[in-house]
């Protein structure tokens, strides 16, 4: 089996140069590079991970700490690092934390200070200066990912905004009568997006001086069926029946189209959705929704952690707002000439 010392006498360079062509670590001119890599390829030579790391002080492998890839959003995310990373040579440790509290405290204080990661992504996580300073101290730069974070560099949307945003735009279809599903106080825990975004749509109705009945605002789970059972009972009062709902993500908003089709209202004649995130599924039910582009910000996160291992002088602590766009489709509509309402159950 060919060795470091192999490729060099083939290629003609020293072994440090072969280190530093095939790590990616250091300067070598494209020459040099390029014979490198081809006495490497005529030699079947495979870098040794373990030979890499002791010679470079990296391991070439990225930890990515979520709160849980069961949902659609961090799925995303998740996706898209680590197909970023596999590109640029990476491997991927992922911290799966499954919302338990013990279990983030564990892996923030103890494995990812362990020396086999280079670098950190937080997805959605809220880390307290102590939590961010241990992994600074060690020389293991993080990159957040949901919400930012003092002293970190971070990619993130501005949930009121794009609350507004969203409410706003059923405002200007003509809807007086808004109903808003949102997230439960169990996803309050970081950044508090539910309650930023139930703000964004409070926002928007009072600039427009528009009532919202306490019967319009209920919380679900952030899951299709969580959001149907609570859609149902929504659009169940008969003398309060919303004109249109928004929802804090797409897939609790394909949860009250379910819900609405089942109670017999026609989406939108007789009322509209609006969500938020950009789910696959909203382009085939024809969903509204201001999307979030979960995969472009796991790509921009990759890119910047390996500009930042490249050159540690690069880490620039700031928040990098996450592109967003109205995406106006058939869920969405002017509201019926009056509300339609389900009729009253028999006493």
């Amino acid at each position: 089996m060919a060795g470091i010392k192999d490729v060099a006498q083939l290629a003609g360079v020293s072994t440090a140069t072969v280190s530093r062509a095939l790590s990616g670590n250091g300067r070598v001119s494209e020459r040099s590079r390029a014979r490198v890599l081809q006495a490497a390829r005529e030699l079947d030579f495979v870098v040794s991970s373990t030979a890499s790391s002791l010679a470079s002080g990296r391991h070439r492998n990225i930890g990515v700490v979520v709160p849980s890839v069961a949902r659609w959003y961090y799925s995303q995310i998740v996706d898209s690092l680590a197909a970023s990373l596999l590109t640029a040579g990476y491997d991927l440790t992922l911290y799966n934390l499954n919302e338990d509290a013990a279990i983030r405290d564990r892996v923030l204080s103890e494995f990812l200070l362990r020396q086999r990661c280079d670098g950190v992504i937080a997805v959605s996580l809220e880390l307290s200066r102590d939590e961010l300073g241990q992994l600074l101290a060690v020389g293991k730069p993080v990159v957040g990912i949901g919400g930012p974070l003092p002293g970190a560099e971070t990619y993130s949307v501005n949930d009121r905004e794009i609350a507004e945003l969203a409410t706003e735009h059923l405002i200007t279809l003509g809807h007086r009568r808004i109903a808003h599903i949102g997230g439960s106080d169990a996803f309050e825990n970081d950044f508090r997006i539910s309650g930023t975004r139930r703000q964004g749509y409070e926002a928007a109705m009072a600039a427009a001086g528009l009532e919202i009945l306490d019967s319009w605002r209920v919380d679900a789970d952030f899951t299709i069926q969580g959001a149907r059972s609570q859609a149902k009972q929504l659009l169940g009062y008969p003398r309060d029946t919303p004109t249109a709902v928004f929802c804090a993500s797409d897939e609790m908003a394909i949860g009250a189209i379910l819900a609405a089709r089942e109670l017999g209202f026609r989406v939108p004649e007789d009322i509209s959705v609006i969500g938020i995130d950009g789910h696959e599924l909203g382009e085939a039910l024809g969903l509204t929704t201001v999307a979030q582009f979960p995969q472009q910000q796991g790509r921009r996160a990759v890119e910047r952690l390996l500009q930042i291992l490249q050159d540690p002088d690069a880490y620039r602590p700031m928040n990098h707002a996450a592109r967003t766009a109205l995406i106006v489709r058939s869920s969405t509509a002017a509201p019926p000439a009056r509300p339609v309402q389900l009729p009253e159950a028999p006493a």
